[in-house]
Protein backbone atom coordinates (compact mmCIF):
# COMPACT_ATOMS: atom_id res chain seq x y z
CA UNK A 1 0.00 0.00 0.00
CA UNK A 2 0.98 3.57 -1.08
CA UNK A 3 1.91 5.55 2.02
CA UNK A 4 -1.64 8.16 1.84
CA UNK A 5 -3.46 4.52 2.40
CA UNK A 6 -1.20 3.93 5.35
CA UNK A 7 -1.69 7.11 7.10
CA UNK A 8 -6.03 6.85 6.05
CA UNK A 9 -6.29 3.12 7.77
CA UNK A 10 -3.92 4.38 10.91
CA UNK A 11 -5.10 8.11 11.06
CA UNK A 12 -1.14 9.07 11.00
CA UNK A 13 -0.35 11.80 8.41
CA UNK A 14 2.22 10.40 5.53
CA UNK A 15 4.56 13.07 7.29
CA UNK A 16 4.63 11.28 10.66
CA UNK A 17 5.12 7.88 9.05
CA UNK A 18 8.39 9.27 7.32
CA UNK A 19 9.55 10.43 10.29
CA UNK A 20 8.87 7.01 11.74
CA UNK A 21 10.80 5.37 8.58
CA UNK A 22 13.56 8.25 9.64
CA UNK A 23 14.23 7.02 13.19
CA UNK A 24 14.51 3.48 12.26
CA UNK A 25 10.64 2.49 13.51
CA UNK A 26 8.91 1.46 10.11
CA UNK A 27 10.07 -0.39 6.81
CA UNK A 28 9.28 0.45 3.73
CA UNK A 29 9.90 0.06 0.02
CA UNK A 30 10.41 1.84 -3.04
CA UNK A 31 7.58 0.80 -6.33
CA UNK A 32 9.28 1.57 -9.75
CA UNK A 33 8.18 5.07 -9.33
CA UNK A 34 9.96 5.90 -6.32
CA UNK A 35 6.86 5.77 -3.62
CA UNK A 36 6.97 4.40 -0.81
CA UNK A 37 5.03 1.04 -0.46
CA UNK A 38 4.30 -0.74 2.34
CA UNK A 39 3.14 -4.46 3.89
CA UNK A 40 0.07 -5.24 5.28
CA UNK A 41 2.22 -5.36 8.56
CA UNK A 42 2.66 -1.62 8.86
CA UNK A 43 -0.71 -1.44 10.21
CA UNK A 44 -0.36 -2.99 13.03
CA UNK A 45 3.37 -1.93 13.56
CA UNK A 46 1.96 1.88 13.48
CA UNK A 47 -0.69 0.76 16.43
CA UNK A 48 2.25 -0.46 17.86
CA UNK A 49 4.26 2.56 17.77
CA UNK A 50 1.27 5.29 18.71
CA UNK A 51 0.53 3.30 21.81
CA UNK A 52 4.18 3.20 22.71
CA UNK A 53 4.59 6.86 22.16
CA UNK A 54 1.35 7.51 24.36
CA UNK A 55 3.59 5.27 27.00
CA UNK A 56 5.77 8.86 26.80
CA UNK A 57 8.68 6.60 25.14
CA UNK A 58 10.97 7.95 22.71
CA UNK A 59 11.45 7.26 19.15
CA UNK A 60 14.64 5.78 20.43
CA UNK A 61 13.72 3.55 23.01
CA UNK A 62 10.92 2.34 20.60
CA UNK A 63 13.39 1.46 17.57
CA UNK A 64 15.29 -0.77 19.96
CA UNK A 65 11.50 -2.19 21.60
CA UNK A 66 9.83 -3.07 18.47
CA UNK A 67 11.57 -6.51 18.16
CA UNK A 68 9.65 -7.45 21.36
CA UNK A 69 6.05 -6.28 19.63
CA UNK A 70 4.31 -8.79 18.45
CA UNK A 71 0.73 -9.39 18.04
CA UNK A 72 -2.05 -7.12 16.74
CA UNK A 73 -1.91 -3.03 18.10
CA UNK A 74 0.65 -2.85 20.80
CA UNK A 75 0.29 -6.43 22.70
CA UNK A 76 4.06 -6.49 23.61
CA UNK A 77 6.38 -9.69 23.98
CA UNK A 78 7.73 -9.01 27.78
CA UNK A 79 11.92 -10.62 26.71
CA UNK A 80 13.69 -9.53 29.64
CA UNK A 81 15.44 -6.42 28.17
CA UNK A 82 11.54 -4.92 27.50
CA UNK A 83 10.55 -5.73 31.09
CA UNK A 84 13.84 -4.00 33.16
CA UNK A 85 13.54 -0.97 30.65
CA UNK A 86 9.62 -0.50 31.33
CA UNK A 87 10.80 -1.47 34.75
CA UNK A 88 13.00 1.66 34.54
CA UNK A 89 10.16 3.93 32.69
CA UNK A 90 7.50 3.39 35.46
CA UNK A 91 10.02 3.93 37.93
CA UNK A 92 11.12 7.17 36.38
CA UNK A 93 7.41 8.07 36.35
CA UNK A 94 6.63 7.80 40.05
CA UNK A 95 9.99 10.33 41.08
CA UNK A 96 8.49 12.80 38.83
CA UNK A 97 4.71 12.29 40.08
CA UNK A 98 6.27 12.27 44.03
CA UNK A 99 8.18 15.42 42.56
CA UNK A 100 4.95 17.18 41.40
CA UNK A 101 3.11 16.22 44.68
CA UNK A 102 5.64 17.84 46.45
CA UNK A 103 5.63 21.05 44.28
CA UNK A 104 1.80 21.12 44.09
CA UNK A 105 1.92 20.77 48.23
CA UNK A 106 4.23 23.73 48.18
CA UNK A 107 2.49 25.93 46.09
CA UNK A 108 -0.41 25.39 47.72
CA UNK A 109 1.02 26.28 50.67
CA UNK A 110 1.50 29.58 49.30
CA UNK A 111 -2.02 30.22 48.46
CA UNK A 112 -2.95 29.47 51.95
CA UNK A 113 -1.12 32.06 52.95
CA UNK A 114 -2.62 34.85 50.74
Amino acid sequence: MLIGELAQRTGVAPRLLRYYGEQGLLDSARNTSGYRVYGEEAVVRVCQIRKLLAAGLTTEMIAQMLDCAIGPAAHLDLCPDLVRRLRGELAEVDRRMGDLAQRREVLSGYLGQA
